[in-house]
């Protein structure tokens, strides 16, 4: 779908914020008179393939927001979450009986269409990544503090795989573990879409890394600049004898005594993942290390990553100063969203998952 100049700045002018008080239920759907968009989308939770290409309203654009021409998403873990409404947590924020919006996706690179009145960093015409909400469509609306200037050494589909993976490895690794050069780390999940970025952004502070994968990774681990790599299958890095100053944990396919036997005195446990465990379980899982961490020697520590403009920039000048790659595993198009996920639910991807918005544009 293209639309002209003149047409994307009637949209820029007539779709604004007062208009966002429509029903979600109404964005799902083409409305007549409206302008529409081809996206992937779903009604109703479950397996990916309740996930289906359709024509529906452009998003509105409001006074604080940028319109995008998706040309790349990228997927994780999160999105195959987020299509199941599990765990039943997640539907506080997607909806509580049925998907609010219903099209996947934080990842997204393109190119500015429209922008709100009071957005000043972006103009029509710039190539921008960042996160969104449903970035699995032809356009999204986003925050203007969610988007940063696309580096230009990479594709829309390598900037489209940064974003929401490499932000999470910075704020573990600048924010919480403030890690310091000659400090060791201990990244299990490296070849993940996190633990790639991790495995480099610790690099980049100058750090010793140690990256936990499994055989067909261990190659590519070592080429994005680990000092150290273990095949799980054939090495138990918690009996090894090696203490590090900080584990960066994606899997949580481990104990806590595990881990922390493999940590130094005062060492710091960093958790970041939500699979593995549904209702109670979940729950313990999540708020165990929190509760526990007062009364052990080691720090246990979960957080919350939150997309900015800032640490945008920060991540591309990691990537124009070549100090961080992105890794990408495969590449679909926007109908085979459906195969994207599942394979992502397979718990073997090595890197990022890609989805192609518009064909040949990379």
């Amino acid at each position: 779908m293209n639309l002209s100049t003149e047409e994307m700045d009637q949209t820029s002018t007539d779709m604004v914020d007062s208009s966002r008080g429509a029903d979600n239920d109404s964005r799902n759907t083409r409305r007549p008179g409206k302008k529409t968009m081809k996206a992937i989308i779903q009604d109703k939770y479950g397996p990916p393939e309740a996930l289906e290409l359709r024509e529906i309203d452009m998003p509105f654009v409001g006074d604080n927001e940028v319109l995008v021409r998706v040309h790349s998403a990228a997927l994780h873990i999160g999105d195959s979450f987020g299509v199941r409404g599990t765990p039943l947590l997640m539907r506080i924020a997607t909806g509580l009986f049925k998907p609010k919006y219903g099209v996947p996706g934080f990842d997204v690179a393109g190119r500015v269409e429209a922008v709100g009145k009071n957005v000043t960093r972006f103009k029509p015409g710039d190539e921008v990544f960042g996160e969104c909400n449903g970035s699995c469509a032809e356009y999204v609306s986003t925050g203007e503090d969610k988007l940063a200037l696309k580096p230009d050494k990479l594709t829309f589909a390598e900037a489209a795989a940064v974003a929401t993976s490499a932000l999470a490895a910075l704020h573990a690794l600048r924010d919480v573990a403030k890690i310091q050069p000659g400090q060791s780390i201990l990244i299990n999940g490296a070849s993940g879409g996190v633990g790639t970025f991790a495995v480099q952004i610790a690099k980049s502070y100058g750090a010793e890394v140690t990256g936990v994968c499994s055989t067909t990774s261990v190659d590519m681990v070592r080429s994005i600049g680990a000092d150290r790599v273990i095949d799980y299958t054939e090495e138990d890095f918690s009996q090894g004898g090696q203490r590090y100053d900080f584990i960066f944990d994606n899997v949580e396919n481990r104990s806590l005594s595990d881990c922390r036997r493999a940590l130094k005195p005062n060492g710091t446990l960093i958790l970041n993942s939500g699979t593995g465990a549904k209702g109670i379980r979940l729950l313990i899982r999540l708020f165990k290390p929190l509760v526990l961490s007062p009364f052990v020697q080691h720090n246990l520590r979960r957080y919350l990553s939150v997309p900015n403009h800032n640490d945008l920039v920060v991540l591309k000048e990691l990537v124009e100063a070549g100090k961080v790659i992105p890794v990408i595993d495969q590449c679909y198009e926007l109908n085979e969203v459906p195969d994207a996920i599942r394979y992502l639910e397979n718990g073997h991807a090595r890197g990022k998952v890609v989805v192609s918005v518009i064909e040949h544009d990379n």
